[in-house]
């Protein structure tokens, strides 16, 4: 199977994104305190508030809450209960880079062309910002039971919770990011089965809980969900692989942050164990498997399927 890595074939396509990720924007911005909203003796968490209004709102393409509502109104899914879940994604997703940037971990010092959260407010700072996210993330979430208008809808929500949880955790993110950190103490001892456990859980975890989430509050087919779960899986991996590549032939002004800095730090990718002409090669095959599912769901949604396409030829 063959796509169009330069898709102009979904009419308005650049219009509707820009609109749509506004949209994003919005749900995820009206669902993080405001430091001056802190009232009282909450006053004294005025800076970890306004650290973590930092980290969420410096940008980013939004893709997961996006994902997650495109899901859901795919399979005729009310959008009002898929917004706490859409902000909770994004907070989780940004306490992780909030974290990952720390000295401990990859040590960087730009992000979306700033400076990071640990520059900005100091380290520990940054340590807090990143648990306040990750916990209000949590109770951001659990405002959808509010929203709920039956018993049906209550079990979709915990459901979604549960896949929210599990796949920021040990045996999603986390586990991915642990796995990562202990291939970068000892790259000799990184092997192709461990660099692809980090790709699935570091980073595909997170895509698929915006898939999958959205099509289990619409209620979707078990069998699409399954499929769904799958698609985000190959755009995961597809998605850090490119990033691999970038990292190595990527612009440093459009990325937002330096590249070549995988190579200063020895660090393993996929880059650096197949070279980049398989590495390349491999992002179109899981892409071209991950339309082919897409196109076999029992619905469709053509934007959706426009925005997969252009992530795979993404230069930022």
């Amino acid at each position: 199977m063959s796509f169009p890595y330069n898709s102009s074939e979904y009419d308005g396509f650049g219009q509707e994104l820009e609109q749509k990720t506004a949209y994003c924007e919005r749900v995820v911005k009206e669902r993080i305190p405001e430091p001056e909203e802190l009232e009282g003796s909450d006053a004294c968490a005025s800076v970890v508030v306004d650290a973590m209004h930092y980290s969420v709102m410096a940008g980013g393409k939004r893709l997961r809450p996006l994902f997650l509502y495109e899901t859901c109104r795919m399979y005729g899914g009310r959008t009002e209960l898929a917004e706490p879940f859409m902000a909770a994604l994004e907070m989780i997703h940004n306490y992780s880079l909030v974290h990952d940037d720390l000295p401990a971990m990859d040590n960087d010092e730009y992000r979306r062309g700033r400076k990071t959260t640990w520059v900005a407010y100091g380290e520990g700072m940054a340590v807090l910002a990143g648990d306040a996210l990750l916990n209000y993330a949590y109770e951001t979430g659990l405002k959808a039971f509010d929203l709920c208008e039956d018993g049906e809808e209550r079990t979709r929500v915990i459901n979604a919770l549960r896949i929210l949880a599990r796949n920021a955790g040990i045996y999603g993110m986390v586990g991915g990011q642990c796995a990562d950190l202990e291939a970068e103490n000892r790259p000799q001892e990184t092997d192709a089965r461990t660099l692809d456990y980090i790709h699935k859980h570091k980073t595909a975890c997170m895509i698929e809980s915006g898939f999958v989430i959205g099509a289990v509050l619409a209620g979707a087919p078990q069998e699409d969900v399954d499929k769904l779960g799958r698609i985000a899986e190959n755009i995961g991996i597809a998605f850090q692989i490119k990033d691999d590549i970038l990292d190595v032939i990527g612009d440093s002004e459009e990325l937002g942050k330096p590249v070549g800095s995988d190579e200063e730090e020895g660090k393993v990718t996929y880059v650096t164990m197949y070279g980049l002409e398989k590495a390349a090669e491999d992002v179109r095959d899981l892409s071209e498997e991950a339309l082919s599912l897409f196109d076999s769901l029992s619905v469709q949604n053509g934007f959706l399927r426009e925005l997969i396409v252009k992530l795979i030829s993404r230069t930022k």
